[in-house]
């Protein structure tokens, strides 16, 4: 819950909209005598969470400070996804330069991609206790020094330790921008903005390929890590000098009830939101206790007009504070102890389990694409070039924009019309029932690539179908299964976010050791399809939490992870 109810005034909401409030659920119009600052215009939607009155709280900054912010923040996530899978079209070079197999030249994305998905145990901790800036900051100096490591690498084992390394500083491209994304914008907003990061991210994984191929055919492969050196230092720049720290302390309802006892750091640690989160900590809460002024909460909410109780509503702005390297914390090795266990407990909700694995498939449906399109388009009869197969991934990148257009709009609109009917009450399993065209999109898209490469068809056909479809469905449904998560835990969010990107990136490592001996064994129908398989089976498990996903979360209601 997102409003900062206290006991008292959730039984009586509860009470007159005669249903039970679970941690998850939103109420997301005026109750009785309970009124709520609202969106601006015609749209009349109540704010969640509800801003202070504060000019300096991100929620109230100006159009120009978010989109100035949230670019910024893209810019980190391209190109800290830029380089680990960049090197499909590169494989012949690299076999021929550091003399090894193609499977040892598959293992220095699979490697990047495991050391890349547990290094969020230490960047998600640092983001929680000192602020998301210096995470930013400082793992954009570490890709800098990777990629010039790559550029400058004789031996195999040279590059592989710039792989670890590149691994070690991308991990904030899978974490922390969905917890820029929760502190600055409002719940009815987030389904856009999510699928917008989402579509960023695996863009630069669609993106770097196609460029890699050509400059390693026209100017060297080393070539393409000087460009990602210039790249990974205007992002700094960008970071640096655009981007404020966004963390914000928002008033728990022991808070907003005149408890005088501050919150523990149980209760800080993870207000580090994510897509869906929206109890955040303020970089300046120690420094200026001016900006933590408590939410505007129901009890306070009388029928006054949203300009006479936010005032600083889309006009406010970032304070000299919010430019800081990093940001105080009372308790940093305790909120980063926890940080380190939390990930680990989430793996036992059922919910967190649930879109961990079809983030997990979904990813490894598009990873596919990227370890077998060399094996199989360098082969007879194609026989084409690392340019040229670095251009098919542009095929994967429309059907990633199109997944933009499509999946943010139509999961918010699902669940905006679900909320309608349901008297303005709003479940995270309202999302789930858009997942259902980009499921069959998924299934269609790989169908057409095992068929297509194991009988040779046409690559057009391979290209044009089955890599779009891939684009698509890797834009949508981990978009809206992490999304349904954060909906259900948002304190905890952060956290969730770990486990979610640590059990991706393990079986994208696992996938990555065992596909290419399997395609050579068995070609490529087997290893495809029963990946296909797995995803559709982990998306059908969507039924059950639709129906039964609210009794799930009642089985949590009172876990400690909702208090933190």
């Amino acid at each position: 819950m997102e409003m900062n109810y206290d006991e008292r005034e959730l039984h009586k909401i509860e009470e007159e909209l005669r249903t039970e409030i679970l941690p998850g659920t939103e109420v997301m119009t005026d109750v009785g005598s309970h009124h709520f600052v609202k969106a601006g215009g015609t749209s009349n939607k109540v704010l969640v969470p509800q801003p202070s009155d504060d000019p300096h709280d991100p929620l109230n900054w100006s159009k120009f400070w978010k989109i100035l912010t949230i670019t910024s923040s893209c810019t980190v996530t391209f190109t800290q996804g830029f380089g680990p899978l960049s090197l499909a079209p590169m494989f012949p070079y690299y076999i021929k330069d550091f003399n090894c197999s193609l499977a040892d030249a598959v293992q220095f994305t699979g490697v990047a991609i495991l050391v890349l998905g547990f290094s969020n145990f230490i960047w998600v901790p640092l983001s929680t206790s000192f602020g998301r800036r210096p995470v930013y900051l400082t793992s954009q100096l570490i890709n800098l020094g990777s990629s010039i490591w790559r550029a400058r690498a004789q031996t195999y084992g040279s590059f592989m330790g710039a792989c670890v390394v590149n691994g070690i500083g991308a991990g904030p491209a899978e974490t922390i921008q969905p917890s820029v994304i929760a502190d600055i914008f409002f719940l009815h907003d987030r389904g856009y903005w999510g699928t917008l990061y989402w579509v960023v991210y695996m863009g630069s994984l669609m993106v770097a390929p196609i460029i890699s191929g050509s400059m390693s055919d026209h100017v060297g492969w080393r070539n393409f890590w000087w460009l990602n050196v210039a790249i990974i230092a205007f992002s700094f720049l960008m970071v640096l000098f655009c981007f404020p720290e966004t963390k914000w302390h928002r008033k728990h309802p022991g808070e907003l009830t005149g408890t005088t006892e501050p919150p523990s750091p149980n209760e800080k640690v993870n207000q580090i939101a994510t897509v869906e989160e929206g109890n955040n900590s303020d970089p300046e809460k120690i420094a200026d206790p001016g900006l933590n002024r408590a939410p505007l909460s129901g009890n306070d909410l009388t029928h006054v007009a949203t300009a006479a109780r936010d005032p600083h509503l889309g006009k406010g702005g970032p304070s000299k504070k919010q430019w800081g390297l990093y940001s105080p914390n009372p308790h940093p090795l305790r909120s980063i102890f926890l940080d380190l266990w939390i990930p680990w407990k989430l793996f036992v909700f059922p919910i967190v389990e649930f879109s961990s694995f079809v983030v997990s498939w979904s990813c490894s449906s598009f990873l596919t694409l990227n370890l077998t399109q060399s094996q199989a388009f360098a082969a007879p009869p194609y026989n084409l070039d690392p340019q040229s197969i670095g251009f098919f991934n542009f095929a994967i990148l429309i059907g990633a924009l199109i997944g933009l257009a499509t999946a943010g709009p139509l999961s918010d609109w699902v669940s905006a019309r679900a909320t309608k009917k349901n008297r303005g009450i709003r479940e995270p399993e309202m999302r789930l029932p858009a997942m259902i065209p980009y499921v069959l999109i998924m299934i269609l898209g790989n169908v057409v690539v095992a068929v297509g490469y194991q009988h040779k068809w046409n690559y057009w056909a391979i290209v044009v179908i089955g890599f779009a479809c891939a684009g698509i469905q890797v834009a949508a449904l981990p978009a809206m299964a992490m999304t349904y998560s954060v909906d259900s835990y948002k304190p905890v969010a952060g956290s969730l976010m770990v486990s979610v990107t640590v059990n991706k990136n393990l079986w994208g490592y696992g996938f990555s050791k065992f596909i290419t001996v399997w395609v050579e064994e068995d070609g490529f129908i087997p290893p495809i399809m029963t990946n296909m398989a797995l995803i559709t089976l982990w998306c059908l498990f969507g039924i059950l939490f639709y129906y039964k996903g609210k009794t799930f979360r009642r089985w949590s209601k009172n876990s400690s992870v909702h208090r933190m």
